[in-house]
């Protein structure tokens, strides 16, 4: 049996449609599975940064019984107690009703009766709960994006995975506005993992000038000034901090961001930090442009493993970001990748 020309033509153009059909296919279920995997990852996020704010909101009724006997008062740091409680037992239906139930709450406290530092943790945990449910209700947006278009449905390319949903919860402009101090909450940091051949992290050692006598360890970095964008930022704390030049076409990320609040220097800060990885030949830092501050509060460096940054915190001395020791292997990955990695929270 033999076929025309034309009829060649035609089956090679039903193939190559077929086979088109099925690499679009594939490659956007692929796709989906990942968005799936983002939302996930997302939703463990937030639960985490909401059971952060539980633990937090129990610290608070604590010091609130403790600090005032009256009636009112304790009902209220009951109120709160019992309220961190359910926010941890419920289940993901009426989770919504309950948090925003203890979110009201925190806000009717008088943070004039916490300690200082309390405060400063209250509003770092509401700080995380915000960027954590963007980040979640980001991947959601994605996801049903993509999950509900025409094509995608009629071939069932969700598979059976359900369909993400929304996490709605009230949220304040600035997380520590009811508190009542001054908070920098337009604060953008560019901070940069330099590490060396042997996968070691360069950390400098400093303190808050207003308490000299508790260390700690952090990465190279600072604020992004006025018209910098994070990149020129990074590259110019490395120069100030270490005297190293860096290449700004090395530097890959961001790989990491972090939302912190805390007390430094007399004023409350929230910062917003976001992390490049740079891999370098391991060299001896020497400072080339301190500010006052910075000559005030920064005593010493150190290329550290993930043995050297579990012995700081041993000692007592923290380590920012938290379990540095654990993202070191992910930050040298980065760092030796030849594109961006996709930034993640972390603490």
């Amino acid at each position: 049996m033999t076929f025309s020309a034309t009829t060649v033509l035609v089956l090679a153009l039903v193939a190559a449609l077929v086979v088109a059909l099925g690499v679009w296919a594939y490659s956007t279920a692929n796709r989906l599975d990942r968005l799936h995997v983002r939302t996930d990852l997302a939703w463990h996020a937030l639960e985490a940064a909401l059971a952060r704010r539980a633990v937090v909101a129990r610290a608070v009724a604590t010091s609130l019984s403790g600090a005032d006997p009256e009636p009112d008062t304790a009902e209220s740091a009951r109120r709160l107690t019992a309220l961190a409680d359910r926010a941890e037992r419920t289940g993901r239906e009426d989770r919504e009703t309950v948090e925003n139930q203890l979110a009201a709450a925190l806000s009717a406290v008088d943070i004039a009766r916490l300690p200082t530092q309390q405060v400063a943790e209250l509003a770092d945990a509401e700080a995380r709960v915000l960027i954590a449910r963007r980040f979640h209700n980001d991947a959601v947006r994605d996801t049903l994006a993509l999950r509900t278009r025409r094509p995608v449905r009629w071939l069932h390319l969700g598979g059976t995975a359900p369909m993400p949903t929304y996490f709605e919860i009230a949220e304040r402009a600035t997380p520590a506005a009811s508190t009542g101090l001054e908070v920098d909450t337009t604060r953008v940091s560019a901070r940069v993992a330099l590490l060396d051949e042997q996968d070691r992290i360069l950390l400098m050692r400093g303190h808050d000038p207003l308490a000299p006598e508790v260390s700690f360890w952090f990465t190279v970095g600072g604020g992004v000034e006025p018209g910098e964008s994070l990149r020129e930022a990074a590259v110019r704390e490395v120069y100030e901090e270490t005297g190293l030049t860096a290449d700004p076409a090395a530097l890959r990320g961001p790989i990491w961001r972090r939302v912190a609040v805390f007390p430094f220097n007399g004023d409350l800060i929230r910062s917003e930090e976001l992390f490049f990885a740079l891999r370098v030949p391991r060299f001896e830092p020497e400072a080339a442009d301190l500010t006052y501050v910075e000559q005030r509060s920064i005593t010493g460096n150190r290329w550290c493993g993930p043995d050297e940054i579990r012995a700081h915190v041993a000692a007592g001395e923290m380590v920012y970001p938290y379990q540095l020791d654990e993202l070191l292997a992910e930050a040298a990955a980065a760092a030796d990748a030849a594109d961006d990695p996709e930034v993640r929270s972390i603490r």
